[in-house]
C-alpha cells in the first residue's frame, strides 16, 4: 500500500498495488427490518474477532454452499436464497421464507481484495414472532437499531461496518417504516456494485461504481458525476449524482 494512502479503519479493500487477484466467493445475505417504537430497525450481528469480516456489525449471511443449489446447479439466485435463509437460522435463529425476500443489490469487490465475496443482497420484514438466538460462537451479539443510529454509531468509531453494510444503512435511512422502505427496494432496479479502488491525490481512498467519472479509469480525481464511497479516515461520505435514494 502506497505510504501517503490514507486508510480507514473499515476499509476492506486492503493492498491497492497488489496484483494477486482471488476468485470472488458466492454469499448471500438478507436484511430484516422492523418497526419500533422510535421507528424502523435492522436486525444487525457482530462477527466473532477471530473469523473474516471479525468485530464487524453486518446482516445475517454468508457464503452458498454447494448443499445451496437445488436440482439446477446454474440457478445462482435460488441458491443465494436459499443460503441466506439457512445462514439467518444459523447464525440468529430466525426462520425465513425465501418467497418474502426482495433482491436489491449484488457487492463485488475488486479483484485483489483480501477477503473476497460477491454477495447477493435480499431485504424482507422479520417475522413477528422470531426471537433472536445466537451461538456465541460465529455470532458475538446482536442488536435492533435504527439505520440512522448505526450510522451515526459509526462516525464516532463504537462500531465497525464494511462499505457494503455502510451503504446499506445510509439507504435505509432514507425511508421509513419498513413497508414503504422495502417497497421502494422493491419497486426499483438492481444496483449492481462492481467495485473499484483508488487513492486521490490527498491520499484518501474511494470505493467507485459504474456511473462516477473516474469509475472506468480508476481516478477518483477526475471531474465529472459521482457514484463513490470516500472512505476518509474522519468517517464515511457516499456521493450519488444521477440518482436519488
Amino acid at each position: 500500500m502506497a505510504e501517503d494512502s490514507k486508510m480507514h479503519r473499515n476499509d476492506m479493500y486492503g493492498d491497492l498495488d497488489s496484483k494477486e487477484e482471488k476468485p470472488a466467493i458466492p454469499a448471500a445475505t438478507v436484511v430484516l427490518l422492523r418497526d419500533g417504537k422510535q421507528g424502523m430497525e435492522v436486525l444487525m450481528l457482530k462477527k466473532n474477532s477471530k473469523i473474516a469480516f471479525g468485530g464487524m456489525w453486518v446482516f445475517p449471511g454468508g457464503r452458498i454452499d454447494e448443499e445451496d443449489f437445488g436440482a439446477d446447479i446454474e440457478d445462482i439466485q435460488s441458491a443465494a436464497r436459499t443460503a441466506a435463509v439457512r445462514e439467518a437460522q444459523e447464525e440468529a435463529g430466525i426462520v425465513l421464507d425465501s418467497a418474502s425476500f426482495h433482491w436489491f443489490a449484488h457487492w463485488t469487490p475488486p479483484a485483489n481484495t483480501p477477503v473476497r465475496f460477491a454477495t447477493w443482497f435480499f431485504v424482507a420484514h422479520a417475522p413477528e414472532s422470531g426471537a433472536v438466538s445466537i451461538d456465541d460462537g460465529e455470532i458475538k451479539d446482536h442488536q435492533w437499531i435504527r439505520p440512522e443510529d448505526a450510522l451515526n454509531r459509526h462516525a464516532v468509531g463504537e462500531i465497525d461496518l464494511v462499505p457494503p453494510t455502510w451503504v446499506t444503512l445510509y439507504h435505509l435511512s432514507r425511508h421509513g417504516p419498513s413497508s414503504n422502505a422495502i417497497d421502494h427496494f422493491a419497486d426499483r432496479e438492481i444496483d449492481y456494485y462492481t467495485t473499484r479502488v483508488a487513492a486521490r491525490s490527498d491520499g484518501v481512498r474511494v470505493a467507485m461504481w459504474s456511473g462516477d467519472a473516474g469509475y472506468e479509469n480508476s481516478d477518483p480525481d477526475a471531474v465529472g458525476d459521482r457514484h463513490r464511497l470516500i472512505m476518509s479516515e474522519g468517517g464515511f461520505e457516499f456521493l450519488h449524482s444521477n440518482r436519488s435514494y
